[in-house]
């Protein structure tokens, strides 16, 4: 004998379960980007364009160029109070207490995560964990989840210095376009477990480009043929920087990449189905209310 669905509304504080056969229902999301929220975002990210690429944007005898040693740090500190400025945006337009734990279990997730294979070929599951949080949680949670994890593990590992608010920025983009990319309410099963892979694989080369931007005016002009020269012109200096892609992170970021590709492929459908169950269940777009008892 069948159970006779119910006719009346959801309990206040549920999240509506879609009927076997029935639509897909939209695809929740733990924080919705306001005007405040996108402005801050594209302030801060495009300063993170000109804090990562001055050394190809600055012209010979530039005075930032003169500045090569000194102009990481000021950028470093700059980058820290951007990110706390969209992080503090973003949990203002609508970073709910269940938002906050669901962040909190994450970050602590991929703090956890990143040691495990660190200093051993590029073998960091940590960016499979960040590829599927965003496409499920959405791009203003990416930002702040990858930031807030790099955050948490340079202090649990101990990589504290003047490359982890690049680390952050660069980390919380990398999260951030998974929450973008197309599809969320529509395409399931092979198909979107192809389209993450596709993502983490070029993604995790271009997190690797932009954090070798971020190290390599650190390198002394005469100590190596590949380092930052601020008198050399822009050919030149991208001749560099591809040859110091080439000769220190190619191996590394390729690691990183097919890891990243294999977790996505084999893990990713049962970790999905278990963050789009806790996403329903938290119902991050219903109030928190209270009744009577």
């Amino acid at each position: 004998m069948s159970t006779p669905e119910p006719s009346g509304p959801a309990p206040r504080g549920t999240a509506p379960v879609p009927r076997a056969g029935g639509p897909a229902q939209p695809q929740a999301r733990a924080v919705r980007l306001g005007p405040r929220s996108v402005a801050a975002l594209a302030l801060v990210s495009a300063t993170g364009v000109g804090a990562f690429g001055w050394p190809l944007l600055a012209g010979p005898g530039s005075q930032v160029g003169a500045h090569a040693q000194d102009a990481p740090w000021l950028f470093a500190g700059l980058l820290v109070l951007l990110v706390a400025v969209v992080a503090a945006t973003i949990s203002e337009s609508g970073l709910g207490p269940k938002a906050v734990a669901m962040l909190g279990v994450l970050a602590a997730t991929g703090a956890a995560l990143r040691p495990v294979g660190a200093g051993t070929a590029g073998i960091e599951p940590m960016f499979f964990l960040m590829v599927l949080s965003g496409r499920v949680l959405g791009p203003g949670f990416g930002f702040v989840l990858g930031s807030v994890t790099m955050f948490a593990s340079a202090l649990l590992t101990g990589g504290v210095g003047p490359w982890m608010p690049f680390q952050m920025l660069a980390m919380g983009w990398f999260t951030l376009g998974a929450g973008l990319l197309p599809g969320p309410d529509r395409l399931r099963g092979r198909g979107e477990l192809l389209l993450l892979a596709g993502y983490g694989f070029l993604a995790a080369f271009a997190y690797g480009t932009v954090m070798n931007l971020a190290g390599w005016p650190f390198m002394d002009t005469l100590a190596s043929n590949v380092a930052y020269d601020p008198q050399a012109a822009l050919p030149a200096n991208l001749a560099r920087f591809l040859a110091y892609c080439l000769a220190t992170s190619l191996g590394w970021d390729l690691g990183r990449a097919a890891v990243t590709v294999v977790l996505t492929l084999t893990l990713g459908t049962a970790l999905l189905k278990a963050l789009r169950r806790a996403t329903r269940r938290a119902a991050f777009e219903t109030p928190v209310t209270f009744g009577p008892g």
